[in-house]
């Protein structure tokens, strides 16, 4: 079941949750809506389900035009954040409650009935829990019993709001790589809003990144993460450090200093000293000291004061503060990782400075 998303647009009174949003989804393809809170996407999911109604536009399943289509009709599976279990009923009548509500004409049997409940918890690696109830059950595997529960009804579609969002990191993960496998097993078109960037890259086909009600960049998790469209998708893809300058012929200038650490930026030759944004990754600033007699911005780097260093497992992160004078950015603090090795090898000291240089920029002219 292919989805196509065509100009929907959503208000709540002033404010504009989606902004003429235009998407299309293949066929068994798992696609996640990353995006902060309020920036639309569970609302955008809320309407492809047919849970709410967009003010503008319309919702295509394989060329059919379900913008008026009831809920019920859209044969939709829907997994919530927080289960939405029935506490009276045990695993297995859960399970069974969308086969059992069916029409009559349409109803299985009771024999199909428990045959096929037995076989989705048996996907779901819980056929043992079938007799207890959701209180007796973990939030993990109160999730599972939730997901086998939209899929009993074989649904076309399935959603997923914040699936993973209410459990803890270690089960997160869990379940993170065993949605994968799942989907690709079963090869069902699927949508899940999430707010975590690293859950989004991890699990699904295609990321697509929203902000303020609108689509910023569609593609690959390796192709949102390389070629960032635009200033918004860079900051919230994983951590970053933003510098402000002045972008001329091919060169941007960090800082206000006319002696300011230079870095080339080819793509914007044509700029005329515009006001421009250097985003760096903690991963791409080296580390070096900073030798006495050193000015405090030299060609290729910046002097910060090295404040807090926190080494867990392979990689040491840095806190730092640029001296006066240096290359400011966003916030007072630039973040860079290196290596625990590196770090002991160094015997960095917090209170000392380094140097910073960046080893790859990605430029915004504004």
């Amino acid at each position: 079941m292919s989805i196509a998303i065509r100009e929907v647009s959503k208000d709540f009174g002033t404010f504009k949750a989606l902004r003429d949003v235009n998407l299309d989804i293949d066929s068994g393809e798992l696609v996640a809506l990353l995006g902060p809170s309020g920036c639309g996407k569970t609302t955008l999911l809320r309407i492809i389900a047919g849970l709410e109604t967009a003010d503008r536009g319309h919702i295509l399943f394989s060329g059919e035009d379900t913008t008026d289509v009831n809920v019920r009709e859209r044969n939709v599976g829907f997994v919530f954040q927080h289960y939405a279990l029935f506490r009276h009923m045990t695993v297995f009548d859960n399970v069974a409650f969308g086969l059992r509500m069916k029409p009559r004409a349409a109803r299985p049997t009771e024999a199909v009935i428990k045959e096929k409940v037995h076989a989705l918890l048996n996907l779901v690696q819980l056929d043992w829990l079938a007799d207890r109830y959701p209180a007796q059950l973990s939030g993990g595997q109160r999730q599972r019993i939730a997901l086998a529960r939209a899929l009993a009804v074989e649904p076309k579609v399935l959603l997923l709001d914040e699936p993973f969002g209410a459990l803890d990191a270690k089960v997160r993960k869990e379940l993170r790589r065993w949605l994968r496998r799942l989907h690709d097993d079963l090869h069902v078109t699927s949508i899940f809003v999430t707010h975590d960037q690293e859950e989004a890259l991890e699990v699904a086909d295609r990321v697509v990144l929203m902000n303020s009600g609108k689509v910023e960049q569609v593609g690959t998790p390796q192709d949102v993460w390389d070629h960032p469209a635009s200033p918004f998708v860079y900051g919230f893809l994983g951590d970053v450090n933003l510098f402000h300058g002045r972008a001329h012929e091919g060169e941007i200038q960090l800082g206000d200093s006319a002696g300011g650490m230079r870095l080339a930026s080819p793509e914007h030759s044509a700029a005329q000293d515009a006001k421009a944004f250097a985003y760096v990754r903690p991963h791409d600033l080296e580390v070096r000291r900073y030798q006495a007699g050193d000015p405090v911005q030299t060609q290729s780097g910046i002097a910060a004061k090295l404040l807090r260093a926190i080494v867990v497992g392979p990689t040491a992160r840095l806190e730092l503060a640029p001296l006066e004078g240096a290359a400011s950015g966003s916030a007072d603090i630039v973040e860079a990782h290196i290596s625990a090795q590196q770090f002991r090898e160094m015997d960095l000291k917090e209170g000392e400075t380094l140097v910073l240089t960046p080893r790859k920029a990605r430029v915004f002219v504004a």
